[in-house]
């Protein structure tokens, strides 16, 4: 079983708060955090990463006792992972925050390992950053919404592209094989993350990454477990409304899901799912979300 915590709320910075303590575990006290936000693209949420989910989620990895916290990303296609950063105030809240900030996208060549996974759809594997492979300690936030080029969905395994070179043939290979939904799950065979928060106070139902349609998805969720915290967010963009893309078949056929389960990277059923809340509403909608997950 993998508990997958949800709190019903637009308030993001109780949120953050909620859904980590509901999964009652500190996988941060005295380690160095790795951070990965979604900065494709300065966007507005969910476009890209709030500010004030950043926040509320370096300041409870410092209560949980993380002995340092380093973000590192890579932004495009578009504007530089700097300009994306400057744009999104991440510099002025490092300062205030007292994180660290690495741009994979400046990186040179030391930083970077092959990474080859067995069985895979990658033609001869990728290149992926070391820091994340070396890392005592993995913390991911993603946002809900859908992808309108050929990733159907972008929850917390399609967050994982942004770790592999901007401008690269990746991309290329990526963005052009009939396989792209797979080779999105085999990218996350490089890593494994200790601790994942998706803000789904407002998601897209279609379009995305960037722009799209917009609902009040009102939801916040955190797991360890990449396939579970996915599932649950593809349940709730079908609770409202969503692609046929999105909608079509179980949802733990959905190739990305499908793909990462068979790889190991997390449950294989909803009926491994754990949902925990913590008051009525959230309970409520959990059990609405959990009827969508098992049909």
């Amino acid at each position: 079983m993998s508990k997958v915590s949800l709190v019903r709320t637009s308030d993001r910075t109780d949120g953050v708060r909620r859904v980590i303590a509901l999964l009652d575990v500190n996988p941060v006290k005295e380690k160095a955090v790795v951070l990965k936000p979604n900065f494709n693209s300065a966007d507005r949420t969910p476009g890209s990463t709030h500010i004030e989910t950043l926040r509320a989620l370096v300041q409870n990895l410092k209560e949980m006792g993380a002995k340092s916290i380093t973000l590192a990303e890579r932004s495009g296609p578009g504007d530089s992972t700097h300009t994306v950063m400057e744009k999104k105030g991440i510099f002025q809240l490092a300062d205030e925050l007292g994180f660290d900030i690495l741009d994979l996208q400046a990186m040179g060549p030391e930083g970077w390992i092959h990474f080859h996974p067995e069985d895979s759809h990658w033609r001869d594997g990728f290149q992926f950053p070391r820091i994340y492979t070396e890392a005592e300690c993995i913390v991911q936030t993603c946002c809900l919404k859908t992808h309108a080029y050929g990733g159907h969905f972008t929850l917390s395994l399609k967050n994982s592209v942004g770790m592999l070179p901007g401008g690269s043939p990746y991309m290329a290979e990526l963005h052009t094989s009939p396989h792209q939904r797979q080779l999105i799950a085999e990218i996350n065979t490089a890593y494994s993350p200790d601790l994942i928060v998706l803000d789904g106070v407002e998601a897209f139902v279609d379009g995305g990454p960037a722009q799209g349609t917009r609902a009040n998805a009102n939801v916040m969720l955190a797991s360890d477990d990449r396939v579970a915290i996915d599932a649950v967010g593809v349940a709730i963009l079908r609770e409202l409304g969503t692609t046929p893309e999105v909608s079509r078949g179980r949802v733990f056929e959905q190739d990305q899901i499908a793909r990462a389960a068979e790889l190991g990277l997390g449950v294989t059923s909803a009926e491994q799912i754990e949902l925990v809340t913590d008051d009525p509403a959230s309970h409520d909608y959990a059990e609405k979300i959990k009827s969508i997950l098992v049909v």
